[in-house]
């Protein structure tokens, strides 16, 4: 795969994206949470098609990052002090910061109870929060797949290895060489926005790109994934 970035003019402001040229026979536009455009196309694709497609959705791609911008969050960063609220499965729970030699973190009462030895430093204090958030992420995010791999495992299609990792503009991927990867960000949303991005991700196991019929797949295996979907998009704020 190479990758390229590129500027078009459109209207008053450039339309910026990044091409990506893989191993594929259609032309794809995608805009991430971050307002990224981001078109993979063919490894032999003319750059002329590229850029007549690119501003042929110019349109969409605008309402796209419009749409995207209202969800942007509106809280501070973390701080990682006393009493700040922090999501856990789609739910807030208040930092109640402890001195202690062994540190710990349990959730207890509607609170993260934090140990460490020195409640003042807040990369301690962040360091072991997402530690154990890690550790649940491990747990759930496998809990989640276990609930939708058998929609797709009666088509005989190869099951896909899980793995978490932090990620800037998106919520999972799905590799080539059979790799479904989530952000570990995705733990703070509610469990049925885990099994949204997770279904999502599997449905490309059949369907590559996001034609018509990637999407009749995953209304047939998620009816309602598009309520999901805005539940998700809603816990960026």
């Amino acid at each position: 795969m190479t990758i390229t970035r590129h500027a078009l003019t459109y209207g008053r402001a450039d339309l910026r994206f990044e091409l990506r040229r893989v191993a594929r026979k259609t032309l794809e536009i995608a805009v991430h949470p971050d307002g990224q455009v981001v078109v993979k196309a063919p490894r032999e694709a003319d750059f002329t098609e590229v850029e007549a497609r690119v501003l042929k959705r110019a349109r969409w791609i605008r309402r796209q990052q419009a749409y995207f911008e209202q969800f942007k969050p509106r809280t501070p960063a973390r701080q990682y002090i006393g009493g700040e609220t922090h999501r856990y499965l789609g739910r807030q729970y208040r930092l109640k910061l402890l001195q202690g030699g062994q540190p710990s973190v349990k959730l207890s009462r509607g609170r993260f109870w934090i140990t460490c030895r020195d409640p003042q430093n807040r990369e301690e204090v962040r360091r072991l929060l997402w530690q154990w958030l890690a550790k649940r992420a491990r747990e759930k995010f496998a809990e989640s797949f276990e609930r939708c791999w058998p929609h797709f495992s009666r088509e005989g299609l190869p099951r896909p290895r899980l793995k978490i990792r932090r990620m800037k503009t998106r919520w999972g991927s799905l590799s080539e060489n059979g790799a479904l990867t989530l952000n570990l960000s995705l733990i703070q949303t509610p469990r049925e926005c885990i099994d949204y991005v997770i279904t999502h991700e599997l449905c490309h196991l059949t369907h590559p790109d996001h034609s018509p019929a990637f999407y009749q797949l995953l209304e047939k295996v998620m009816p309602d994934w598009e309520r999901r979907k805005h539940k998700l998009e809603l816990s960026l704020i």
